[in-house]
């Protein structure tokens, strides 16, 4: 393998210093300035995206999106639309400026962004622009803010993971330096952007790989997370995203992990579903006519007018999550709504990121994940059904992170993650049998929601070498 050092110029005698510092202060110096610029980073787009949502959807659309516990101590949100004809006019036109924009200074920042981060790290650590971090930014809280159903996680990662790329070409880092410089900023962005520090950390060791975990980036991801979290927590709160969604939760009836093994097989089939069409939706879109700049447009048209169906799909839905999760708002939710949700939500996020708009994919994944545990809780109960626990909050965590754990091929990472945005260890061992299973079960196809992944650390490094010039 080559290494590309040299090619950009470092910052003289820094450079020097952080190459030929040992592991110790290398990292030290290197964790903590990611670590840093992800949290304030993380913030910037928080604020950026909340200021988009109240402005566009609250005083344009009349309508105030439901918020989870940690953010301002929740929100209820509107009871119904005050200008419904309003909500596809702004889907639509946060949609077409987001376009725009991405058209028109930064392609690379169409899409969810962390598969962009994943293939930096992967193809060329130095290659992630700054103008990238700073349209994506914008775009994704115009994408967002304005209903397009997407999550904060892309962003954050690549605000983030673009930063290491930064460090890994003004420090002339080499590539192994490089490619862990931006994975952390993938696990610290995202860590930040949910208060999840922990779950950051070992993402940033485990998203880069389908069936292998990166040893090297564990350590110094400890460093960047905890930096990036203590950041946002000093400006934001330390309040988890959720509050304490199943913090009483305690398993004492073995029956109960049989609704678990069901939770589990359900999230799976339903997680292969949210990526195979999402990936249809960017296959489609691509081979349909119009430009880069009409299709998001329409997408986030067609999102709108959804939503006045359910307006469950608008936005992150980090707020219907919080609802599903309590019996008395999860009950007054219809239980065909509660049943469709899942899919609904699949298909605004592919409308609305997968036609090129600007957003997450991790966050839509949490929501869908919460309503197919909400599903099934709901048919239990409906049933009298034995073993099932008395609220549905447990299941909601455990969808959440078996849902999306598994196919993003990060079982272990989501499940700490989702642990901590809804201070809910003690579901671990519910969650330990749905996530497992769920798990199982994608690992039998080749489906990723993370297109990017590779296979594990030997085909990488093959991948590398195959397309490295001869040595002269």
């Amino acid at each position: 393998m080559s290494d590309a050092r040299g090619t950009t110029g470092g910052l003289g005698g820094l450079g020097r210093f952080v190459r030929d510092s040992g592991y110790l202060r290398k990292w030290l110096i290197l964790g903590l300035s990611i670590g840093v610029i992800a949290g304030l980073g993380a913030v910037v787009f928080y604020l950026a995206l909340d200021y988009a949502g109240r402005f566009l959807l609250g005083e344009l659309g009349g309508y105030d999106i439901p918020r989870p516990d940690g953010e301002d101590g929740g929100d209820p949100g509107s009871p119904g639309f005050e200008r419904p004809w309003a909500i596809p006019l702004i889907a639509c036109g946060g949609a077409l400026v987001s376009a725009w924009l991405v058209a028109k200074f930064a392609p690379e920042a169409e899409g969810h962004g962390t598969d962009s981060a994943i293939e930096a790290v992967h193809s060329d650590p130095r290659s992630i622009r700054t103008r990238a971090i700073v349209v994506k930014t914008i775009t994704s809280a115009l994408t967002i803010g304005s209903g397009g159903s997407g999550g904060r996680e892309g962003p954050a990662a690549q605000i983030s993971a673009g930063f290491g790329s930064i460090l890994a070409r003004r420090l002339d880092l080499s590539d192994d330096d490089g490619r862990i410089a931006v994975s952390l900023g993938i696990g610290a962005g995202i860590g930040a952007i949910f208060g999840a520090p922990l779950g950051g950390a070992v993402l940033a060791a485990s998203i880069v790989y389908r069936e292998d975990f990166d040893y090297k980036a564990l350590v110094p991801g400890f460093i960047t997370s905890a930096t990036a979290y203590a950041v946002l927590g000093s400006i934001l709160g330390f309040e988890p995203l959720f509050g304490s969604l199943a913090a009483d939760f305690r398993f004492d009836q073995p029956l109960t992990l049989a609704w678990f093994v069901l939770l589990g097989l359900a999230a799976a089939a339903v997680g292969l579903l949210y990526a195979r069409t999402f990936y249809g939706t960017v296959a489609l879109t691509a081979r349909l006519p119009g430009g880069k700049v009409i299709k998001p447009a329409l997408g986030g048209l067609a999102v709108g007018l959804l939503a006045l169906l359910l307006p469950q799909v608008l936005a992150s839905g980090y707020g219907w999550a919080q609802k599903a999760a309590a019996t008395d708002t999860l009950m007054a939710i219809p239980l065909w709504v509660v049943l469709v949700l899942p899919f609904a939500k699949i298909v605004a996020t592919s409308l609305s990121i997968g036609t090129g708009g600007s957003g997450g994919i991790f966050g839509p994944g949490i929501v869908i994940g919460a309503f197919v545990g909400a599903a099934i809780w709901r048919l239990g109960e409906l049933a009298g059904a034995p073993g099932l626990p008395d609220s549905p909050a447990v299941f909601v965590v455990v969808g959440m992170m078996a849902c999306f754990g598994s196919v993003a091929h990060a079982p272990l990472a989501v499940m700490i993650m989702v642990a901590e945005m809804t201070d809910s260890f003690s579901v671990i061992p519910c969650a330990m049998v749905a996530v497992g299973i769920a798990y199982l079960v994608v690992t039998r196809t080749n489906v990723s929601i993370y297109q990017a992944q590779r296979l594990n650390r030997e085909t990488a490094e093959a991948q590398r070498a195959a397309s490295s010039p001869p040595p002269d």
